[in-house]
């Protein structure tokens, strides 16, 4: 017996199970309504004629057999291919990166007999930064068999087949190269597929289309997959000295491919590049990414165990320029997973939000090139936070076993003057994990800060800065629980002009405590010291001023020589000159104290020959190390402020 359910408003619907089994029928000039928040659920197909229309507000759970049809048709039968009947609202588009919006989950049906249009409202941030009128936005596109071409109507530009014109790029995991397309109107989509599209001065989350403050994308949705995806050989070519070897285009790799976990002076070096996959979400249903590292209990698994996985990078995030010339990324989102292997405890970083929405892009990267598995159909949520460690995959409830003590997590969110996000860094605690210099890459949760406005520094054994090792700005922080309690990790910011608040946010196994609390599990708390010398419990969802560039932050009472230490300690405003590297540029650059005005940058190769000498540089904005990529060396920098501080530290190239 099938059954359906449905708890909406409707007009004028009918029912059948006519031909190729259709269970749930919406005829000429009916409409059915499904409302924010209704899960409505089908054990059958599902069908339009005509301009009839599902409108999809909230969830659609479509789950048949192979011989149960989902259509749009026209008034005499035949295929409806023009879209407009089954619509996937967004539901608040002025606030759309806060809206809900409908979402649509098909299983148990052929691809073959899933031949219905869906209309999908879709919009986002600009991934280029206002700033930037020539970029390449990143999406996926969960449509079946839909032609590239049709995205010029639907976008609101035209799309050509020059590589360098205004191309559609599509990420090849393998080759770490972007391919673009040459014939837009024979080559479909790959729902798994990264996709790049050029888009010239047309700002994807401020210009008004036809619709007006939405896109439409129309597409057959996906079914389920046969297989899991395999995860091996990603970038699994020789990258050449500093990236400078040709792909297949004649392009050097340094000018486009980047690695947001490797967080090394050495760039181009061990794994830099490799183990990295980028996908799209094949699905009009959310993905829940959160617990892929590890077996969940038998009952309600997602049956993903990616044991090998370092991280996931799931929001691109958009590039800013500051008035100096300075860039910086805002909301680029990272989770790490603790890499014991099998069984282990949940992620840390951005773990609230590691769930891609449809059309949503995502990054993945592996500590190594063991083959892995990933069943993209088990990973299927239309909640939009990721699934807590107490709700099972399916219906039941089971918890992930957990004995390696608990996972603790401050983050720490920068806010502008009107306190809206601009950058955020995190520092986690376990007894399982390691405090200070980080040097393998199968052992660490730590990621790279990279450009971020606000990060940590890797720690001394004792508190305070590693002086030995001061290149370590990190965005995800790491220490032992046990043996580094009471001791200060120092945070700072590099835009005190941009930064004026700090909000706290405070995760145990991944999980948010409760508003206003403080104590974790252990019945000890996270600290936060400004440089005021006042000491606060950094408490769920607190907000504090911020003061000065540089600050502490702590799990457990900080203790008086830890105080002492770090206050009295020189070479500590030296260590806050970085050099660290872009990218974007693909070059190193100098990023400075805040309180440095100017420096003289002096750099050596390793037979002693000065090959960069600048006097007087202006210490207020980035300084770009403009070094031959083609030459494979390593360097000395030494950068003396105008007060007499020196930095000295090394590029591996």
């Amino acid at each position: 017996m099938r059954k359906s359910l449905f708890a909406i408003g409707l007009l004028a619907v009918s029912y059948s199970v006519q031909a190729q089994n259709v269970l749930c029928h919406v005829d000429t000039n009916a409409n059915m309504y499904v409302s924010e928040g209704t899960l409505v659920y089908s054990g059958g197909g599902v069908q339009t004629r005509g301009n009839g229309l599902l409108d999809v507000h909230g969830n659609i759970m479509v789950v048949g057999a192979t011989g149960d049809a989902f259509k749009t048709i026209d008034a005499a039968g035949g295929a409806k291919t023009d879209g407009g009947n089954i619509v996937l609202r967004l539901n608040t588009p002025a606030s759309f990166a806060t809206s809900t919006y409908g979402q649509l989950y098909i299983d148990g049906l052929s691809q073959s007999n899933i031949t219905g249009v869906v209309s999908k409202e879709y919009r986002t941030t600009n991934h280029g930064g206002s700033t930037n009128p020539n970029y390449f936005q990143q999406v996926a596109l969960p449509f079946y068999g839909k032609a590239l071409s049709t995205l010029s109507t639907e976008l609101g530009k035209t799309f050509n087949t020059a590589r360098y014109g205004n191309p559609i790029l599509k990420w090849d995991n393998t080759t770490a190269v972007s391919n673009h397309f040459t014939n837009l109107a024979t080559t479909t989509t790959d729902g798994l597929g990264y996709y790049m599209l050029k888009v010239t001065n047309n700002d994807w989350s401020a210009s008004a289309p036809a619709t007006g403050n939405v896109y439409t994308i129309n597409g057959v949705p996906y079914a389920q997959f046969a297989s899991a995806t395999t995860l091996q050989n990603a970038g699994n070519v020789n990258f050449g000295p500093n990236g400078s070897n040709n792909n297949a285009y004649n392009e050097k790799y340094y000018t486009y491919l980047d690695d947001s976990f490797e967080f090394t002076t050495s760039a181009w070096t061990g794994t830099f590049g490799k183990n990295f996959y980028q996908f799209g979400n094949p699905f009009l249903t959310n993905i829940d990414l959160s617990k892929i590292g590890y077996t969940e209990s038998t009952t309600g698994s997602d049956g993903n165990a990616v044991t090998n996985i370092w991280g996931v990078e799931y929001n691109p995030g958009t590039i800013n320029t500051l008035p100096n010339g300075s860039t910086y990324a805002t909301n680029s989102r990272v989770v790490t997973f603790f890499p014991t292997g099998d069984g282990v405890a949940p992620a840390v970083g951005d773990v609230d939000l590691v769930v891609i929405k449809p059309m949503q892009s995502f990054k993945m990267k592996l500590r190594n090139n063991t083959a892995q598995t990933l069943n993209f159909n088990t990973l299927r949520r239309f909640k939009e936070t990721a699934r807590a460690a107490g709700t099972d995959y399916s219906v039941g409830a089971a918890r992930h076993a957990n004995d390696r003590g608990t996972i603790k997590q401050l983050g720490v969110i920068g806010l502008d003057a009107n306190q809206n996000e601009i950058a955020r860094t995190y520092y986690v605690v376990s007894p399982e994990f390691t405090t200070g210099h980080q040097v393998s890459t199968a052992t660490t949760v730590q990621a790279s800060a990279g450009k971020n406005i606000i990060g940590t520094f890797e720690e001394a054994l004792t508190g305070g800065y590693d002086n030995n090792n001061t290149n370590y700005w990190l965005y995800i922080n790491e220490a032992n629980e046990d043996t580094f309690k009471g001791k200060n990790v120092k945070l700072v910011n590099y835009y005190q002009d941009k930064v004026k608040y700090y909000k706290f946010e405070v995760r145990e196994n991944a999980e948010l405590i409760p508003a206003g609390a403080h104590q974790l599990s252990s019945g000890i708390g996270f600290y936060y010291k400004a440089e005021n010398g006042s000491i606060l419990q950094a408490k769920q969802g607190d907000i504090v001023p911020v003061t000065n560039e540089e600050a502490n932050l702590y799990y457990g009472q900080p203790n008086d020589a830890t105080l002492a230490a770090s206050k009295d300690n020189k070479a500590v405003s030296t260590s806050r000159t970085l050099v660290v590297y872009d990218p974007s540029i693909t070059n190193y650059i100098v990023r400075f104290d805040p309180q440095w005005k100017k420096a003289d940058i002096e750099v050596y190769d390793m037979s002693g020959k000065l090959v960069i000498s600048k006097k007087a540089v202006d210490a207020s904005r980035d300084f770009v190390i403009e070094l031959n990529n083609s030459i494979k060396n390593s360097y000395i920098v030494k950068i003396v402020s105008d007060k007499g501080e020196t930095v000295n530290t090394k590029i591996l190239k």
